[in-house]
């Protein structure tokens, strides 16, 4: 029995409105950070944030190693058998983190941390507990009940062992990459994962106490077709991971070589993609699952969920987080943090981030300092993204502005998307209706001053 609204799903709609556009993990996008914005910047992020005293703190460790490339990855990431090169780039993240604890010392508490990659677990179990014990002595952690404290898996590369030895260490949610359970769909993007193997995992991280597990998979991968899709889903629910993410595949390999690997001819089209959306919405809030938005689907008592109802979730560069008013601090190559007005990116190649580390500096490559006009549209993008609502009193209560005459050109494009049935404008609350969810990108964008600039090709995968 499904016990919450479901998203409606306009398959005409879908196809005729879906183009390229942001995922809005940050406003302004990253694609719009400017290297004027360096390290020194990044200091006095910091130093502003002193005067506000202590706030949560969210911190980011980027671990760019994979053993082997999966064909549609647009990660940032380092394919080697070479392990040394993982316990230099250690050596090195360690740096950086005792760099960063000292500039944060006495003035925040750790209430979120995130491994991403790449593959985390690419470190060795020994590793991993050298950087964990390193965090604490650096910074100031929450404690296991409170504080979420996530990391990105590969199943092929962990035992049962390690997932206990991964809670033991502090880890109390873990993510699991599926993608797809069909063989010759694994095969297709090299990346062979037994069901088996995948199952075995999730059920040592229920053993091992971990608080949530999450899955990801990817629909519009080559060799996918609604009866393979059909299956998959049919596993993942068996499962019952607390929550799954849905992710459309992004085919664009003139940016991501990797992709070059895929034969066109393997790929599904437009229309068997979105009913491959349509089946997983369906399915997965049959089965009991809340839409959460931008592909998430998480169980009616899981934290995002929760968080949802009560009106603080929050989207970063992880997705969804129900920390809100979190610093995130960003440790490791072309990770990317938000402290104060600021975001802020690290280079992106071994070399350069060991040559800054070596002069003592933080590895900040590039990042932007947000106007009071950024700042006023983050917050309705957030408030959009995340409640699919926003109210206009308090969006003029919390800034300067009259709302009507401020955005009279956005109100425009508003009413045409209310004609096609995506919103409601009112004088007081935007909403997003149930068939405009599926569309919530194409809706932020109305607030995107950045986009379209004349002579700029796409620079974003398709929003549906």
């Amino acid at each position: 029995m499904v016990l919450h609204p479901v998203v409606e799903f306009d398959g005409d709609l879908l196809a005729r409105l879906g183009k390229s556009g942001p995922r809005y993990t940050s406003y302004p996008t990253a694609d719009r950070f400017s290297p004027d914005f360096g390290y020194r910047d990044y200091l006095h992020a910091v130093a502003s944030v002193r005067t506000r005293g202590k706030r949560p703190l969210s911190l980011y460790l980027h671990i760019p190693f994979c053993e082997s490339v999966c064909y549609y990855c647009a990660c940032n990431k380092i394919v080697t058998r070479r392990r040394d090169k993982a316990a230099t780039y250690l050596s090195y993240l360690k740096r950086e983190v005792e760099m960063q604890g000292l500039l944060f010392a006495g003035m925040n508490e750790v209430e979120q941390l995130h491994f991403g990659g790449g593959t985390p677990t690419y470190l060795s179990d020994e590793q991993m507990g050298e950087l964990m014990n390193h965090l604490r002595r650096c910074f100031s952690f929450a404690p296991d009940e409170r504080g979420e404290y996530s990391i990105e898996v590969d199943p092929r590369t962990v035992s049962t062992e390690r997932v206990h030895s991964l809670r033991r260490q502090g880890f109390n949610r873990i993510s699991l990459g599926v993608q797809d359970f069909d063989p010759d769909v694994q095969k297709a993007v090299n990346r062979v994962q037994p069901e088996l193997e995948t199952v075995a995992i999730i059920d040592a991280a229920r053993a091992a106490g971990f608080r949530s597990v999450s899955i990801d998979l990817i629909y519009g991968l080559p060799k996918q077709n609604l009866a393979s899709m059909t299956q998959t889903l049919d596993k993942v629910i068996t499962a019952s991971p607390d929550r799954i993410s849905v992710y459309h595949y992004a085919h664009m390999p003139h940016l991501f070589k990797p992709q070059r690997r895929i034969q066109q001819q393997d790929m599904p089209d437009s229309d068997t993609k979105l009913r491959m959306l349509q089946l997983c919405i369906e399915r997965l809030g049959a089965a009991g699952y809340v839409y959460i938005g931008m592909d998430h689907f998480a169980k009616p008592d899981d934290d995002l969920a929760v968080a949802q109802r009560q009106g603080r979730l929050h989207r970063n560069f992880q997705g969804y987080s129900t920390h809100a008013d979190a610093d995130l601090v960003a440790c490791g190559v072309s990770s990317i943090g938000a402290v104060g007005a600021t975001y802020s990116q690290n280079v992106k190649t071994l070399d350069e981030y060991y040559d800054l580390i070596d002069q003592n500096e933080l590895p900040v490559q590039r990042g932007i300092r947000l106007s009071m006009d950024d700042a006023l549209r983050r917050a309705i993008i957030q408030k959009l993204m995340c409640q699919f609502e926003l109210s206009i009193p308090a969006i003029e209560q919390a800034f300067p502005i009259a709302f009507d005459q401020y955005f009279a050109g956005e109100l425009a494009l508003l009413l045409k998307m209310q004609d096609d049935g995506l919103v409601q404008v009112g004088p007081e609350w935007l909403t997003v209706t149930m068939k405009g969810r599926l569309l919530i990108r194409n809706v932020c964008m109305v607030f995107d001053r950045y986009l379209a600039r004349p002579g700029e090709g796409p620079r974003h995968s398709q929003t549906v």
